[in-house]
């Protein structure tokens, strides 16, 4: 009989690559990890592993059991889900990857609900970037992620992940209000009049750097990138502070009014922020009070 948790190990290194990878992602150490695959390919009686210069590949009937190792996964998560269904109480630990937007606009009234309403349910968070935090929602890392797309540049999709929309948040020019504004802000009327200010955008790989780049680029210039940072709390700092102009998203300012001017771009451009989650799990009471907490919030109170 092949052990389950070895074949966990084996499904974490098939979509983590490295065995040194698979320890950080479960608290292992790098040795227990290589010894328990060890075992496993004692088990399985054929070769599960071949070293390949300084890494290892897996062989066709490790690549075959990872497959079976997936579904098996996928059906201890549904049976959890049914077991959990048979009770009144929503109990549980739920783990949600957000960014920090989201973060800052979102969770806190949310958390607060469901103390009120599931007072057993644990809830831990953490701040990933949208894409990294698809990723490792996909890879179990966690159980839900709270995710964004921009216009025309599609959040990346993964197998067996599902999606929920929560809100859609417009995109308009930061510029600093008219009290810390140098002359040239204070002439920007248009996406085109920001072609010679200095601009802050978050680092390279970033959906919503990539989008306002070709923003920029389809009014004719290149933005002058001086400042680079992914906390877009700084962002709003260097804009009104009169050193910079960036494109913004509503929840940005959420929290309160906005101290710089808000330009709105032609179109109307919006994100979109959506939860995702991973489909086996998707009836697990826990998982859909936490959805339900979030798609309510989201209804009710975000105006972006």
């Amino acid at each position: 009989m092949l052990d389950m948790k070895r074949l966990r190990l084996l499904w974490e290194l098939s979509v983590r690559g490295t065995v040194v990878a698979v320890a950080e992602a479960l608290s292992y150490s790098p040795s227990a990890v290589s010894q328990q695959l060890a075992l496993l390919e004692r088990e399985a009686g054929v070769p599960l592993l071949r070293k390949t210069g300084r890494t290892l590949e897996l062989t066709p009937a490790a690549e075959a059991l990872v497959a079976e190792t997936e579904d098996l996964l996928a059906g201890l998560e549904r049976a959890e889900a049914a077991l959990h269904s048979a009770h009144a109480e929503v109990s549980g630990t739920v783990r949600i990857a957000v960014f920090q937007t989201a973060l800052l606009a979102m969770l806190p009234q949310t958390l607060r609900r469901l103390r009120e309403t599931h007072p057993h349910l644990r809830v831990e968070m953490v701040q990933h970037e949208p894409a990294a935090g698809l990723k490792e929602t996909w890879a179990r890392g966690f159980d839900l992620v709270v995710a964004e797309q921009y216009p025309g540049h599609a959040a990346p999709h993964f197998p067996g992940l599902d999606r929920e929309p929560l809100t859609r948040d417009r995109i308009m020019l930061g510029l600093p209000a008219a009290s810390a504004a140098d002359a040239e802000f204070a002439r920007v009327e248009s996406l085109a009049d920001a072609a010679s200010l200095p601009w802050v955008m978050e680092p390279e790989g970033a959906a919503s750097r990539h989008w306002a780049l070709q923003a920029c680029r389809s009014e004719g210039f290149d933005p002058d990138i001086r400042y680079e940072t992914a906390d877009l709390q700084a962002h709003l700092r260097l804009i009104e502070s009169g050193n910079a102009v960036a494109l913004l998203p509503g929840l940005v300012h959420y929290m309160g009014e906005p101290r710089i001017r808000l330009l709105p771009l032609e179109g109307d451009p919006h994100r979109t922020i959506f939860t995702a989650a991973r489909a086996a799990a998707g009836a697990h009471p826990a998982l859909s009070a936490v959805r339900t907490a979030l798609s309510a919030l989201a209804g009710s109170a975000l105006h972006v």
